[in-house]
């Protein structure tokens, strides 16, 4: 069994979670201005991953510039990983690929202190999306936990790319948020994005 092959309700019973759904997690987080960059790239890029409507184009035209800019506003102290092996506990099913993932290190040979798991949702399926989002999730708090990173909040999101759909994994008790976020709101997918992984919207860089 791999995370792909997980649906939300298997999760839930294999791990003893508790499921919350009815929360606006990050209802109060601030939108963040994109740069220009970005701005110009999503203009080019949106209309045509739309039009081409297959996974590839979504992920590498509308997702992957997205999490790229949130290393940069986070100046490039967390490390980003696409298509990576995450093979945490094969005994319970927590292996296989992640679509992507974003750790709390600046470190990009290896995967440490994972935080942020990013799940495209084949076929625009969210269902599907949630069931694999969040059996990473639990790899990722399993892994934290054997390290001893000290992690033990974990952020996700299901995407189209076009709309976000984010969740977060605080022990036992797994919140899926409410809300669905278009990419038209790219400030504040930025801006809850940079909440998962620590940074404060708007912090300054840090000083050396």
């Amino acid at each position: 069994m791999a995370y792909s092959d997980f649906t939300l309700q298997e999760v839930v019973q294999r791990f003893q979670l508790v499921l919350e759904e009815q929360h606006n997690l990050f209802g109060i987080v601030p939108e963040v201005i994109p740069g220009d960059f970005l701005c110009a790239i999503l203009d080019e890029n949106v209309p045509l991953a739309l039009a081409l409507s297959t996974e590839k184009a979504r992920s590498e035209l509308m997702i992957a510039p997205v999490l790229v800019e949130v290393r940069k506003l986070a100046h490039r102290q967390i490390s980003l990983f696409s298509g990576a092996d995450f093979p945490v506990d094969a005994t319970q099913g927590l292996t296989g690929v992640c679509d992507f993932l974003i750790a709390q290190s600046r470190e990009q040979f290896f995967i440490h202190a994972p935080v942020v798991v990013i799940v495209e949702a084949k076929n625009e399926n969210f269902k599907v999306g949630l069931g694999q989002c969040s059996a990473t999730m639990m790899a990722a708090q399993c892994f934290n936990a054997r390290a001893g990173t000290g992690l033990t909040t974990i952020y996700g999101a299901v995407t189209t790319g076009n709309v976000w759909k984010f969740l977060q994994l605080e022990e036992h008790t797994l919140f899926i948020d409410l809300p669905e976020y278009h990419i038209e709101r790219v400030g504040k997918i930025l801006g809850i994005l940079l909440t998962m992984v620590g940074h404060h919207p708007g912090a300054s860089a840090p000083t050396s």
